[in-house]
């Protein structure tokens, strides 16, 4: 058994136990209603005895501490708006249970949707059915621009990239060896990443990529992807990961081996903000996801609405390195 498994099953299992459980318990006194037989959460923003004024659908690629938290700011945002919530995500990377969820959503005749697709040909359809429903659809974080979706709210991902390129370099002093870990290769948004990284690396550095590899969302094959690698090319200089999943793993695998090197990541999560703390983490590439759930809240409103909604709503971003930031 390697040591970042050894790590995760004696530590870090135990201690998820725990907190699950702690989840579990506050989630009975909230508000919010849970199913557990599907990975849908729906939260009542406005108050119990209050109809709603609009229902609106987010759809996330994945169930994800990281997303709870983007859940628990919109519904924030949604409150004084007398807005209701149905908040889904799939169990596991699935594009078929995101159009699953879409057919549900257009069924309950929601007010407008908001997601962000696993395969951006692949949920076009579906979009588009909604669309013509009378729905008003918006992506967030990762696109599906062959669809009618109204807007995008999220960053040029292939700039994002190339972003991560500039940071690399620094570091690197335009010379080394990379590794990467990505995830889903038919998200957009890691599509793209890589490839501004790739054409910056190539067109502006010496830096040598080792190996890509991509875990299509499993977290386990995650996890012996990285060990893999640093076994295959024990001199490497840095990793970068591309999705979270990646990124959760690489921190794993740090805090196992102890390794001195560069890791680099995408999505200032709190599980990010806490290993750069402690150093398992070099640099992150924000996108301002603490924005994220407002910005759902108000685009989503003006769509019901029928006002205008710019079809590319940019978030920026920001390199995070240590305690500070450029």
């Amino acid at each position: 058994m390697r040591a970042a498994r050894q790590f995760l099953y004696s530590q870090v299992l135990p201690a998820a136990v725990m907190l699950f459980g702690c989840l579990i318990f506050e989630g009975c006194q909230s508000a919010a209603t849970t199913d557990v037989k599907s990975p849908s959460i729906k939260v009542a923003a406005a108050s119990e005895d209050e109809a709603p004024r609009y229902t609106f659908g987010i759809i996330y690629p994945v169930a994800h501490l990281f997303y709870e938290e983007i859940t628990r700011l919109a519904e924030e945002a949604a409150a004084p708006h007398s807005i209701r919530l149905i908040v889904k995500a799939p169990e596991s990377f699935s594009a078929d249970q995101q159009i699953h969820m879409m057919e549900t959503m257009i069924q309950q005749k929601v007010d407008a949707i908001a997601i962000a697709p696993i395969d951006a040909s692949a949920l076009a359809p579906v979009i588009d059915r909604a669309v013509e429903a009378g729905i008003p659809v918006i992506c967030f974080e990762s696109d599906s621009p062959g669809s009618r979706r109204l807007s995008l709210i999220g960053t040029d991902n292939i700039k994002a990239g190339e972003q991560m390129g500039q940071v690399i370099r620094q570091l690197h002093n335009n010379k080394g060896m990379l590794l990467i870990e990505s995830g889903v290769q038919s998200m957009k948004v890691n599509q793209e990443r890589l490839e501004g990284l790739l054409r910056y690396l190539q067109d502006h550095t010496n830096i040598q990529v080792l190996e890509i590899r991509y875990h299509g969302g499993n977290s386990d094959k995650a996890l012996s992807d990285l060990e893999q690698m640093i076994d295959d090319h024990p001199h490497f200089d840095s990793l970068v990961s591309i999705d979270l999943i990646s990124s959760s793993a690489s921190v794993l695998v740090w805090k196992a081996k102890g390794l001195n090197r560069f890791a680099l990541s995408f999505n200032m999560t709190p599980e990010m903000k806490e290993a750069i703390r402690n150093g398992q983490i070099t640099s992150v590439i924000s996108h301002h996801e603490q924005e994220w759930g407002r910005l759902l809240i108000e685009h989503l409103l003006r769509a019901a609405q029928g006002e205008y909604v710019p079809p590319f709503v940019d978030t920026g971003t920001q390199v995070v390195q240590g305690l500070s930031s450029e």
